[in-house]
């Protein structure tokens, strides 16, 4: 039996202002997110991006062409409803912080991490007033108190909609730090990728390409470019 695939049953999907921001309208009718709540986002450009999805759809609706779609649906069907929890949970990566654990050999390791990750650290020290201090080793050491209150505050002063964004780019990257740098907009976000694959990218070198793990790579990599244009979107509207 073949699997059973959603048709598309509309013409034209366009945004559309509301009194809480903007809805996306499918031939005249608002969108629901699963949970049968009304789709509303805070940014025009935001709402260009899902209606463009939406008419972008062949006769078959394929879910993972709509990355925009996807994360409105998340921010109001999930992050919303569970704000605290989420900006605990992302705020836990500070006082583990993968820009913090460092090796002590080889020594072209040793540099790489350093100029990937030195630059990051030492601006959240200058933007953010987040100070960390690197270790030699994978073993746990502890963070100042103030600087994971100073990560708390940033996590919890984040919008549903900047929290969803910002979930990838921590969990995507495997740090705070890194995350926050592409929330913020510190650099280009392809170089923010590039700075969180230091390790791995080290390791091809030595052992060669894993054509499962470079794929695996290549999605990761795709999902952080999408978090970080989300984030983009958002900023437009402060």
């Amino acid at each position: 039996m073949s699997e059973w695939k959603a048709k598309r049953f509309w013409k034209e999907a366009a945004p559309i202002e509301s009194d809480n921001g903007y809805e996306i309208h499918l031939d005249g009718r608002p969108v629901k997110t699963p949970a049968k709540a009304a789709l509303v986002v805070p940014v025009r450009t935001l709402a260009e991006e899902i209606a463009a999805e939406w008419n972008a759809q062949p006769e078959q609706i394929d879910p993972l062409s709509m990355p925009f779609t996807r994360s409105a649906n998340a921010a109001l069907d999930k992050v919303a409803r569970q704000h605290g929890e989420v900006a605990d949970l992302l705020a836990a990566y500070g006082d583990s912080d993968m820009t913090c654990y460092r090796a002590d050999a080889p020594e072209t390791l040793v540099t790489r991490q350093a100029e990937a990750w030195d630059p990051v650290l030492d601006w959240a020290r200058e933007a953010h007033g987040i100070v960390l201090e690197p270790v030699i080793g994978v073993m746990h050491r502890p963070q100042d108190e103030a600087a994971l209150r100073r990560i708390r505050d940033i996590t919890h002063a984040m919008t549903a909609f900047e929290l969803t964004a910002f979930h990838d780019l921590v969990g995507l990257s495997g740090s705070f730090l890194l995350g926050l740098a592409a929330h913020d907009d510190f650099e280009p976000a392809e170089t923010i990728w590039s700075r969180s694959t230091v390790d791995e990218t080290w390791q091809q070198e030595q052992w060669g390409l894993d054509e499962e793990a470079a794929e695996m790579a290549a999605a990761k990599r795709a999902g952080f470019l999408h978090a970080a244009r989300l984030a983009e979107i958002l900023r437009s509207n402060r």
